[in-house]
């Protein structure tokens, strides 16, 4: 299926990412097509036309130990929470669309003050960072890169040894947080927020399985 795809198209750009279970990730297939994957709701952007220097995996600790780099992790606030590489920023963004504001409010002030050589940043498979990449390079800022493939290939790749990931990974699937060796970890689902969950915000009175957390018990009826 995969080299029927790869056939039927019109540039050989396609990049497959491989992720192995032995449960039903997905509680249902649904495919369609769409203008674009993750918006950030600014137009113009186009990682295919401008877009910052891509990090290899085996490279990224580099990266993430170069005092004169600034390491923006661009993920939404929740996942961060779980995991995330040492030292990195937080946005503390709820969303994708709320980064260019971020920006707007914090960035520019912030490399301003610690005038930093390069900006790197990463996310879940590679496709956040990317574009985010490519709307930092159209609002000027200069030495833009990040991580290629993203948080999962580095798992993938970079020996726990050697990795300077802390914490889980979250997935948009019914495996929630993957750990270091890309197995389902200790992380569990709200049904109604859809907040990730450790095993202690289970144990809380306020937990009812597919109802309710922490989290959203006092915002649902």
């Amino acid at each position: 299926m995969l080299e029927q795809l790869q056939a039927s198209l019109l540039e050989k750009t396609l990049e497959f990412k491989v992720s192995w279970t032995t449960v039903q990730a997905f509680r249902r297939f649904k495919a369609r097509k769409k203008r674009e994957i993750v918006t950030m709701g600014v137009e113009g952007i186009n990682p295919r036309k401008s877009v910052g220097v891509y990090v290899d995996p085996l490279d990224w600790n580099s990266c993430l130990s170069d005092p004169d780099t600034l390491v923006i992790d661009t993920r939404n606030d929740y996942e961060v929470a779980i995991g995330s590489f040492e030292g990195a920023l937080n946005p503390h963004t709820e969303g994708f669309r709320d980064f260019p504001k971020w920006v707007d409010e914090n960035l520019h002030q912030l490399v301003e003050d610690k005038r930093p050589k390069s900006i790197a940043m990463f996310c879940t498979g590679g496709i956040r960072c990317e574009k985010a990449s490519s709307y930092l390079l159209k609002e000027g800022f200069k030495g833009i890169h990040h991580l290629h493939g993203g948080i999962l290939k580095y798992l993938e790749l970079v020996p726990r040894e050697k990795s300077l990931w802390d914490g889980e990974c979250f997935v948009f699937d019914q495996r929630v947080a993957l750990n270091h060796q890309l197995l389902p970890g200790i992380h569990r689902l709200c049904y109604a927020c859809g907040m990730p969950l450790t095993p202690n915000d289970v144990e809380t009175s306020s937990y009812v399985r597919g109802v309710q957390c922490l989290y959203c018990a006092d915002r649902y009826t």
